[in-house]
């Protein structure tokens, strides 16, 4: 009988915890998706993109009002300004953004080209760290801006190794984000990859109209990478030539990160 009743109290007890982490995972579903968003949200969207009830999205989005993590104005919803110190927080404390600065402008002043660092997460990519190059970029892209990881040398690199499942994966998570057209296949997919044998990555016009980019992974020797750095350039100021010839600069960047990184808490 005591044995018995230890069950069943276990049992009571995981009912709440997981009840709990469900509510937390959703949470951060609701709070991922504004963070994509490049206006504020309406409740009926926020409510379908992340495939949930109104009332539950209405409920999510009070408790992260409480806590700052999102605003309202009228009938729309946004980040609200509690991310702040967290942002702030990361950058100057984390060691991959600290690391990254100091290699990101050397390479940057050898090329002249735009040095930006990219951390995977999920199936997208961050902004985590950036230096401009001579030439300015025809568009605006601040750092912690989700990104997919199918659109951009600098996605691609970190999807060169990936299985089949995982590039069919990769393609339902940008389309469900609005970030790829539907009629987009993990065969398409593949076709856009590097050449087997080459280790870093080349786009133009793939992401926005107009620019070139070159990115290579950071190597990392515990697993497959999860960084990567990219040279970009308008396409009036550089060629695809000029791009690749910076290749070797980029491959020695993301070596030394990769050694810095190494010797870090990272």
């Amino acid at each position: 009988m005591a044995t018995t009743t230890s069950t069943t109290a276990g049992t009571a007890e995981e009912g709440p915890k997981s009840s709990n982490m469900r509510s937390l995972s959703r949470a951060m579903e609701v709070f991922a998706e504004l963070q994509r968003a490049e206006r504020p949200q309406r409740l009926s969207d926020l409510a379908r993109n992340c495939g949930m009830s109104l009332p539950t999205t209405l409920r999510i989005l009070r408790v992260l009002q409480d806590f700052g993590m999102v605003s309202q104005t009228d009938k729309s919803y946004r980040i609200g300004p509690a991310v702040l110190p967290a942002a702030r927080s990361f950058l100057e404390n984390d060691p991959l953004v600290v690391a990254a600065r100091p290699v990101l402008q050397q390479v940057a002043s050898q090329t002249g080209l735009t040095a930006s660092l990219y951390s995977r997460l999920g199936f997208e990519r961050i902004l985590v760290a950036r230096v401009d190059g001579e030439a300015p970029l025809r568009y605006d892209l601040p750092l912690g801006k989700r990104l997919p990881l199918t659109l951009g040398a600098a996605g691609k690199i970190l999807l060169a190794s990936a299985s089949d499942d995982e590039l069919q994966q990769a393609v339902a998570a940008a389309v469900a984000a609005g970030q790829e057209d539907a009629t987009l296949t993990a065969e398409d997919l593949r076709a856009r990859m590097p050449e087997s044998g080459t280790d870093y990555a080349f786009s133009a016009d793939e992401r926005a109209t107009g620019v070139l980019s070159v990115a290579m992974a950071v190597p990392n020797r515990t697993g497959r990478p999860t960084e990567s750095i990219s040279l970009t350039s308008p396409v009036e100021a550089a060629s695809e030539a000029t791009l690749k010839a910076g290749v070797p600069e980029l491959r020695r960047a993301a070596g030394r990160l990769s050694e810095l990184l190494e010797g870090s808490v990272y």
